[in-house]
């Protein structure tokens, strides 16, 4: 794709994307229609098939590259800390607090527990105790995010972490 095209698809994306969380804010998923979508946007349909299989499909690209982005940086440092894993979770979370909500307000949390499970990389070679471990560990981790998101996210990432570590040491 050239450079002209990059920029084009770039700028479809996140019109679409800034008016699907506009429109999510004040209604349900089920009721947005495609094309009041593109219409507010300012896009065509065509360019919206381009990207994109459905309207969820908006959400769960977005929610994959912010997750891809974190874990390629949580990456680069992991040898030296593995003890922050669930505070830098947790604010990466909390740094995009207007996404999560938005999506998580309106029924798609879904989305949330899909990526975490992918995230935890279970396989299907994995060895069952290994498998089952990877599981519980990403459902530990979205039973946290779920009950925070519910609460309205108050507290920071960092201080979620904290009220967990402080609660897991008692």
């Amino acid at each position: 794709m050239n450079s002209y095209n990059e920029k084009k698809n770039t700028y479809v994306k996140n019109q679409l994307l800034k008016t699907m969380l506009k429109k999510l804010k004040k209604q349900s998923i089920d009721s947005i229609v495609i094309s009041d979508l593109i219409e507010q946007a300012g896009v065509s349909r065509v360019s919206f098939y381009r990207n994109y299989a459905s309207k969820e499909d908006i959400l769960i690209q977005e929610e994959r590259r912010l997750f891809s982005e974190w874990s390629k940086e949580h990456n680069k440092g992991i040898e030296d800390n593995h003890k922050d894993f669930n505070k830098e979770l947790l604010d990466f979370y909390f740094s995009n607090k207007d996404f999560y909500l938005t999506i998580y307000n309106a029924g798609l949390k879904s989305i949330i527990m899909d990526t975490l499970l992918s995230g935890a990389k279970i396989a299907d070679n994995d060895p069952n105790p290994l498998a089952y471990f990877k599981s519980s560990i990403a459902y530990m981790i979205y039973g946290w995010i779920d009950e925070w998101m519910k609460r309205g996210m108050v507290e920071s990432g960092t201080e979620l972490s904290k009220i967990i570590s402080d609660s897991i040491n008692k």
